[in-house]
């Protein structure tokens, strides 16, 4: 168990009230400029799945150079060292342990796709051994580490880069500036969906682990009773130890698009919920597989959300964002506006924005190779607020209650919230046929504190339990203050 309690928590809380807006100049930068004819030299943390692609990327960009590979699966990780060869000429040396890269004096970077239970710490790790990262998201898996990471990248000054590849996009950054300018009238809600198929994951009972996998660093932080086939390698993101469901997986993309176009000046929403359950699977997941959520803000702007994973014949895949004005006009995720009432969309002429070119991947290498923390598209103080919004709404729907699925699940003080619920429960109740004596999870509203980044009121005392994860000894999260 973790060596830090509640009282830990709340003792730190003065601290994470910090303003996360900030002045680079002044920071102690760490993280060292690389000379124009040197490669950035990196090492990719987790290279399964996603990591592969870390690897082709990194491997193959004339600026970079992978020199380890570090996965608890040094067979996985043997098995990338001939796409590092073939794509950047160098073998990498294969580590079970970031710890031992970072403290190479030679590295210059690490990129991370590791299980969400990582992610902070790597941050926070990188940070304190002057060495740049780039994260995949979500870059916290609660609220705490998250503020925690923060305060590293404060410190240390190194690069940042949240993997939510959208802020690499020039056309999408120059539609969140039109609506932040107020091109098309005052936001009202941003509103973001993860509607993709998705199976279930059956049962797998506890077991030994694979002999070539080190589970005691694929757990890392994560307090976790024993090693089940249901964790490694992929559905750890079904499970609350070590995932954040959908919701905060490829939801984390939409959702930050969603954060993104809210005003500059809001930095967390001031209350949260969340409904719906884990229909029709009858599996081991924890995480739900259907989730309707809302984040509203100090200013009067909401951040609506929608998960919808239960695949049935004429499924609508939305993976997507949409934005709703005060007016009554509206904005489709392909930048077409349409004015209240119509049903044709307005041509529309974005700004110009200069961002960092050369996509996710590529932007990191030249901002790391610059030493240059503002050249990031995603830096760690837009990771925080936009992987805070998702926590929120998982927050209430954990602590939620079961009430009988029907329409009237929802209470909503706002008519759009009900709308869109009623959307999701037809397609729920006629789409995937989900019985009527099924249960929704619902959760209350949350009441937050930005400045703390703790619950108040109604619920506070059970929802700040899940402010911050147990940790496991040897891979705990610092306290704020210590970083």
């Amino acid at each position: 168990m973790s060596r830090y309690t509640r009282r830990d928590v709340l003792k730190t809380a003065a601290v994470a009230g910090v303003a996360t807006s900030f002045t680079i100049a002044g920071t102690r930068a760490s993280g060292k400029v690389i000379g124009a004819n040197e490669k950035l030299r990196l090492a990719v943390v987790g290279v399964g799945g996603r990591g592969g692609a870390h690897v082709g990327e990194f491997s193959g960009n004339k600026d970079c150079q992978v020199t380890y590979l570090v996965d608890p699966d040094q067979n996985r990780a043997k098995g990338r060292v001939k796409s590092v060869k073939d794509r950047g000429g160098n073998e990498p040396k294969c580590v079970a342990d970031v710890r031992e890269a970072l403290e190479d004096k030679n590295l210059d970077a690490i990129s991370v796709a590791t299980p969400n239970h990582w992610h902070s710490l790597m941050v926070i790790w990188s940070a304190q051994a002057g060495k740049h990262c780039y994260v995949e998201k979500p870059a916290s898996h609660d609220i705490y580490e998250g503020r925690v990471a923060l305060e590293a990248w404060k410190k240390y000054g190194t690069v940042v880069q949240h993997g939510t590849q959208q802020r690499s996009e020039a056309r999408r950054a120059a539609q969140i500036k039109a609506i932040r300018d107020g091109k098309f009238g005052k936001l009202k809600i941003a509103y973001g969906y993860c509607c993709k198929p998705r199976g279930g994951i059956g049962f797998k009972q506890p077991s030994d682990p694979p002999e070539s996998l080190d589970w005691n660093m694929w757990c890392g932080p994560a307090v976790i009773d024993q090693y089940h086939g249901n964790y490694h390698p992929y559905n750890w993101h079904w499970f609350w130890r070590t995932g954040n469901g959908d919701l905060n997986n490829q939801g984390t993309h939409q959702l930050d698009v969603a954060q993104w176009a809210i005003d500059e000046d809001q930095t967390h929403p001031v209350r949260a919920m969340a409904l719906g359950n884990r229909f029709m699977w009858d599996d081991q997941g924890e995480t739900p597989n259907t989730m309707f959520g809302i984040a509203e803000y100090p200013n009067g702007q909401y951040v609506f959300f929608n998960v919808r994973n239960v695949n049935y014949k004429g499924y609508p895949k939305q993976v997507m964002n949409e934005f709703y004005f005060e007016d009554g006009g509206w904005m489709d995720d392909r930048g077409r506006y349409y004015p209240k009432g119509s049903k044709e969309a307005q041509s529309v002429d974005f700004p110009s924005v200069e961002i960092t070119d050369g996509g996710t991947f590529g932007s990191f290498v030249k901002a790391a190779r610059a030493g240059k923390p503002e050249m990031s598209n995603a830096d760690m103080d837009v990771a925080h607020r936009s992987c805070v919004v998702g926590h929120l709404m998982n927050n209430s729907y954990r602590i939620g209650k079961p009430v009988p699925f029907s329409a009237k699940a929802g209470d909503f003080d706002m008519p759009e919230a009900r709308e869109h619920f009623l959307k999701l429960h037809e397609m729920m109740s006629e789409g995937v046929g989900v019985p009527a004596d099924a249960k929704y999870n619902v959760g209350p509203w949350l009441t937050f504190d930005p400045k703390t980044e703790r619950f108040t009121g109604d619920h506070a005392d059970e929802a700040n339990k899940l402010v911050f994860d147990p940790q496991r000894p040897g891979f705990e999260i610092p306290d704020a203050d210590k970083v």
